[in-house]
């Protein structure tokens, strides 16, 4: 034997030898896959949201070996960790409505349960984040609310009042929805819906099983349904339907493959249209939840979807700079809005049928739905139009601008009327059915709801928790939970108010609550 094929026949004996000994462990092979395909909904932290995680945790070692059908060390064909990665059954295939990972991945994962799931060695920087996650640990900054209240000249601290709470920074709202009988407002900003009651400007309801951002909210014409659309850019779209009597999880609606950015009730309820960034829209049974049609004639992602007003078609809005009728009893294409130059954001159907549009051309497009003719542009905001809203009854509308700004129009003509001032970003706007209530969600993380008839701001609303929250009016009027006033920080002209019985005639529930319903309240007095 020569000295090449004896070197060979050596490297031949000992690699699978070394392969053994080195196989894959759960920290530097296993748990990466994991983090960027399971951990968003199999968290510890989201445990307690079974619908959500399926009371499963993949975050650490321990937490995958406690049930040991989904990890039986040493059998990877009885393990579910390994068996649902390939499953040929759509509604248990993991990563669930999600593209399967890739041969290499699982490959891997099944290594390493055969190998008998070793932990191998933590990273440091586990150990950092872990410190870094600790609660004591993180640093809120202030936010600031302003009244224009004034103390009595006997306190000696001029100047309007303003409340100071450590919650920040604040992610953005970026869905606002009226419940049909105008007496709840959802609201949905990043991983949370909060459910407004608008008689006692008190959150009813905090949804938290909700994967990732929430780009859109929708309660079906009856009130018995909430539909919230959301989830993860260039991984999974999010899509839930709530039942409005329990607020328990009514549908999980999986299959968009990147954000659904928009979602519409058709007129009577029964179906659901949900706009995706994976470049289709999906027609929903709302009932038994599954899928009617998935109309792909668009190029680009799709922002938004509004009903026809009797449910026959469709409207859509898009990156592609187009705008497509839909018919919903085949799923094709009936006609293009087109002629826009950039990026349509928004559309919304007026109750008669006319189809307005806008984007990132601020101005409004007025469309015929017979012809597809462009039949007028209105203004719009001084930047890009994030929405556009009409009242149920088809009298006014609403146009929510990136300049801070909510610009009104007459329903029927377009001429403009009141400019909401409402100073950060506009990402979302929402009518009550007469059209009296503005409600606002933006950037500053903020909801505000509005009196339309003269632009004038009723009471802003903050939500973090549900025991963690405030309203409060432009005359001072305050509510909140109890945890949170503790902890208010409330000034004059920037001098911190001592004497708590001076914010005692400020802190009234019934006030706020007669000013979220749309009711003028009397400025407060101090005796």
């Amino acid at each position: 034997m020569t000295r090449t094929s004896l070197a060979c026949a050596l490297l031949a004996c000992l690699a699978p030898s070394a392969a053994a000994a080195d196989p894959p462990t759960y920290w530097r092979d296993v748990r990466p896959i994991l983090r960027k395909h399971c951990t968003v909904c199999h968290s510890e932290r989201k445990l307690s949201e079974v619908e959500l995680s399926a009371g499963l945790a993949l975050d650490t070692p321990e937490l995958v070996r406690k049930n040991p059908k989904v990890l039986a060390p040493g059998k990877p064909d009885e393990s579910l960790l390994a068996t649902l990665l390939t499953s040929k059954d759509k509604k248990r295939a993991m990563p669930l409505d999600a593209d399967p990972l890739s041969d290499a991945d699982v490959a891997t994962i099944r290594k390493w349960i055969a190998a008998g799931a070793p932990e191998g060695t933590k990273p440091k920087e586990s150990d950092a984040e872990a410190v870094a996650a600790a609660p004591a640990k993180v640093r809120k900054l202030d936010v600031t609310f302003a009244t224009r209240a004034v103390l009595p000249r006997t306190a000696n601290l001029p100047g309007p009042l303003d409340v100071t709470l450590k919650v920040g920074p604040l992610p953005p709202v970026a869905a606002v929805a009226f419940s049909p009988n105008g007496k709840q407002l959802a609201t949905g900003s990043y991983g949370r819906v909060t459910v407004w009651d608008l008689e006692t400007a008190k959150p009813a309801k905090v949804l938290t099983n909700v994967l990732g951002a929430v780009n859109d909210l929708k309660f079906s014409p009856d009130g018995a349904l909430l539909a919230v659309s959301g989830g993860q850019p260039s991984a999974r779209g999010d899509l839930r339907l709530f039942d409005t009597k329990d607020w328990k999880l009514a549908h999980a609606l999986g299959g968009h493959l990147d954000t659904v950015s928009g979602v519409a009730f058709s007129p009577d309820g029964l179906k659901l249209a949900s706009a995706s960034f994976d470049k289709t829209v999906r027609l929903w049974d709302v009932k038994t939840g599954t899928v009617l049609h998935t109309f792909g004639g668009h190029s680009d992602f799709v922002y938004a979807v509004a009903f026809g007003p009797g449910g026959e078609w469709y409207a859509t809005a898009s990156k592609d700079r187009t705008g497509r009728l839909v018919d919903v009893a085949t799923g094709k294409g009936r006609l293009t809005f087109s002629g826009m130059e950039q990026e349509v954001l928004a559309v919304a159907v007026r109750s008669d049928g006319q189809v307005v549009t806008s984007g990132f051309e601020t101005q409004v497009s007025w469309w015929d739905p017979k012809t597809a003719e462009r039949l007028r542009r209105t203004g719009g905001p001084g930047t890009a139009s994030h929405e556009l809203a009409f009242n149920a009854k088809g009298t006014l509308l609403a146009v929510a601008g990136g300049d801070g700004t909510v610009r009104l129009a007459d329903a029927k003509t377009g001429t403009a009327g009141k400019t909401l001032a409402v100073g950060s970003a506009v990402f979302a706007v929402a009518l009550d059915a007469d059209g009296k209530r503005v409600a606002t969600g933006s950037a500053d993380g903020t909801v505000k709801l509005w009196d339309a008839a003269d632009a004038r701001l009723l009471a802003t609303l903050w939500s973090g928790a549900s025991d963690n929250w405030l309203s409060l009016t432009p005359e001072g009027y305050a509510a909140g939970a109890e945890a949170t006033l503790a902890v208010a920080a409330w000034r004059a002209a920037g001098k911190p108010v001592a004497d708590v019985k001076l914010l005692a005639p400020l802190l009234d529930a019934a006030a706020v609550g007669k000013a979220t319903q749309g009711q003028k309240v009397a400025e407060p007095l101090w005796k």
